[in-house]
């Protein structure tokens, strides 16, 4: 058996404001919403309303995004910044009721994550047809380095934005995949009040509640403060998947008057529940009806949290400091059945027990120095910084007998699983990366040019800590970026740019050995539109990337990973979007995508799970007057285009369509007493379409329709 978890009182008090959310949500206190104040609501975006700092603040007005700091860690506008940039900003977020990182990034372009199907084990998903689940994920500026089963679990609604940087992005993060980045941007303080309760209940059994809480404490604009806390308990379309979770998330800002000088706390627990097992059981190389895991495993538990600042000062007008730093601690266990065969007569099926456990330390920390000045008429941004990053990881897995599922009465949960000894893995690793990185922003009359370097040193160590025996990799690689873009008075500013990435890559293959890293080279040409008089953005870019030793799904071994020879990726990204005062909020995405394995097995073919073509549109109208006043809709179009199940490219995938809607009221247009008081039903996958993904050779079954509405209030 799985080891017990005690109900902590943080458990009881965020399952009492749950109770008291849903209670409202089903109309039990009708009176609370009658005494609602009448404050505006309020768009919460980027950093908490400061506009730098060295976590990637983002600005955005509803679905349009004008600036990351993701691109530069500096405060540039996004169509001054040589690289194609992707904001999902916090209405979105809000708009579609978003529930994983996954799901956050359905409408953006250039990103598959629909490859393994359902699980909510992981976030993972594609950069420009590159696998970037273990060394593409930073929170606030910083890399959430994971391990084997230990890798961070996202809540959105702890999020402010999310913004994706493409192709290599080493010359300032060091580690990172050839496809990009995806940064998480966590809630910060806001200055104005912001007050927000929320009930959620969906099918599957789903209960949810929500709070987020932030503003001036005791009316003091020096000392600002935010509380957000989740509490959901759901089961999924899986009998041995749950999605429990809970999630609190404190922080606190404080500044000088004259806001030169400021420091941010943020921290975050959270407790999630999940399945060790979301898989189907394939058979001959195609997938079945039967669920591999077993409930009476037990869930996939981990405790996850972090702790940690930002601090920024300004010495002058030429010279401020940063520092960004984050300690992280992961548990996860792991226990999980799966059916290895099924019997002759086709009557049984023939099961294992497993178990993996980790526990994962990390600390991050990224300091930095930037310079404004003059030479003669050309403006420079410069910015000098050194980064450490380190991750400790106890990584243990076991497996044993299981009981035999009855294939006719499907007896899933009636038979006790023994939770087995860790004989199969039990390795600890160790990884210290430094790097110093040097980057120039140069501007004259309307170019732009930037310019950038980076000089890595990291060790990776794994101890095997059954033999005693220690295996040791020392690394150093430079990177390095130049782009070059020109802004015209019209908003259009057309680029060209080179980039490298270099990633240390924590983990071994079957047999023991450790990854590699990995090297990445991209050009890219783009051009970005961003008019002055219209609250929109618009942008395309083509690219061409090349890297070597890429990870991939194991085909003999589910639990593993291998490397392969060299991949290229090259294609076009369209993106656009808008917020307009008539109540439309549009985005759409369209992705073209050639990729091929140049070297290595199967050179030639393309990867498989990552379809050639891409679109997506999501589209949200609130009536501004009228008899329907208040009255807000919301459609979805996601189209996958084909895929190769495997990489031989003998099986394929068809293309799809998924439909996601919404239908949202605010209550405030029948009666100002109740303002604040929104009501909002969202619906994924209308269709309920639940047909399989085959990558790797291994079929997925996608996630069927999803129902949540919510009642939400701000006061």
């Amino acid at each position: 058996m799985s080891p017990t978890h005690p109900t902590s009182s943080l458990h009881r008090l965020l399952k009492g404001v749950s109770l008291f959310s849903l209670a409202l949500a089903s109309g039990l206190y009708p009176a609370l919403a009658q005494e609602a104040v009448t404050l505006e609501t309020v768009v919460v975006s980027g950093n908490g309303g400061d506009g730098t700092g060295p976590g990637g603040g983002v600005t955005a007005d509803g679905y349009v995004a004008t600036r990351a700091e993701v691109g530069t860690k500096t405060d540039t506008p996004l169509v001054k910044v040589p690289q194609a940039i992707n904001v999902v900003t916090s209405q979105q977020l809000e708009d579609r009721k978003v529930q994983t990182l996954k799901e956050a990034l359905d409408y953006t372009p250039g990103i598959v994550n629909q490859a393994f199907g359902f699980d909510n084990r992981f976030d993972s998903f594609y950069i420009r047809g590159f696998n970037v689940t273990y060394d593409a994920v930073y929170r606030d500026g910083l890399r959430e380095l994971p391990g084997n089963f230990s890798l961070f679990k996202t809540e959105p609604y702890g999020l402010d934005a999310i913004s994706i940087l493409k192709g290599p992005s080493s010359v300032l993060y060091g580690g990172g995949a050839p496809g990009g980045i995806v940064n998480l941007v966590s809630k910060r303080p806001t200055e104005d009040t912001y007050r927000v309760i929320e009930g959620q209940i969906g099918n599957n059994s789903r209960y949810q509640s929500q709070f987020d809480l932030s503003g001036p404490v005791a009316g003091n604009d020096n000392v600002l403060y935010r509380l957000t806390g989740l509490y959901r308990d759901a089961d999924t379309d899986l009998r041995s998947v749950p999605d429990d979770r809970i999630f609190i998330a404190p922080a606190v800002t404080f500044r000088s008057d004259d806001r030169d000088t400021s420091l941010t706390l943020l921290g975050e627990y959270s407790h999630a529940e999940v399945g060790g097992n979301a898989s189907f059981f394939n058979e001959d190389g195609r997938i079945t009806n039967l669920e591999s895991g077993d409930p009476a495993s037990g869930p996939f538990v981990q405790d996850q949290g972090r702790v940690g600042y930002e601090f920024k000062h300004r010495f002058n007008e030429t010279w401020s400091v940063r520092q960004n730093l984050r300690y992280a601690h992961i548990y996860a266990d792991v226990p999980y059945g799966q059916i290895d065969a099924i019997a002759p007569d086709r009557l049984t099926a023939q099961r294992s027990s497993w178990i993996i456990q980790d526990k994962l330390d990390s600390l991050a920390v990224d300091n930095q120095a930037q310079a404004e000045f003059q030479t003669g008429t050309v403006d420079h941004t410069v910015l000098m910084g050194l980064d450490y990053n380190h991750v400790d990881v106890d990584d243990r897995i076991g497996y044993g007998p299981a009981p035999d599922l009855d294939l006719v009465s499907l007896n899933y949960g009636a038979q006790p699983f023994e939770r087995p000894d860790y004989n199969y893995r039990n390795v600890t690793t160790k990884q210290h990366q430094t790097g110093a990185y040097l980057q120039d922003q140069l501007e004259w009359n309307s170019f732009i040019l930037t310019l950038g370097g980076r000089y890595d040193w990291v060790s990776n160590k794994d101890h095997d800590n059954d033999l005693g025996s220690d295996t040791k990799q020392d690394d150093t690689n430079f990177s390095g970026r130049v782009g070059l873009g020109y802004l015209f008075d019209n908003g259009i500013a057309p680029y060209v740019s080179y980039s490298t990435s270099f990633s240390p890559t924590i983990g071994a293959n079957a047999d023991g050995t450790s990854f590699k890293p990995t090297e990445g080279e991209q050009v890219e040409a783009g051009i970005k539109y961003q008019p002055t008089d219209l609250n929109l953005t618009a942008s395309a870019a083509v690219f061409n990337i090349v890297q070597s030793n890429v990870l991939a799904p194991d085909e003999t071994n589910p639990l593993f990973q291998v490397q392969r020879g060299e991949v290229r990726s090259r294609g076009l990204e369209l993106e656009a979007a808008t917020s307009l005062p008539n109540g439309i909020n549009l985005t759409a995405a369209y992705t073209y995508l050639d990729l091929e394995i140049t070297e290595g097995d199967n050179v030639g073919s393309t990867p498989s799970g990552i379809p050639a073509h891409q679109f997506a549109v999501w589209g949200d109208y609130t009536f501004v007057n009228g008899p329907a006043e208040g009255l807000g809709l919301g459609l979805g179009l996601r189209v996958e285009g084909k895929s190769f199940g495997d990489d031989a490219n003998t099986l394929k995938n068809d293309a799809r369509l998924l439909v996601d809607a919404s239908v949202t009221y605010d209550f405030s247009k029948l009666s100002e007493s109740m303002k604040g008081t929104q009501a909002k039903l969202n619906v994924k996958n209308v269709f309920d379409d639940r047909e399989p993904t085959y990558s790797g050779t291994y079929g997925y079954r996608g996630e069927g329709r999803q129902i949540i509405g919510s009642l939400r209030y701000q006061f």
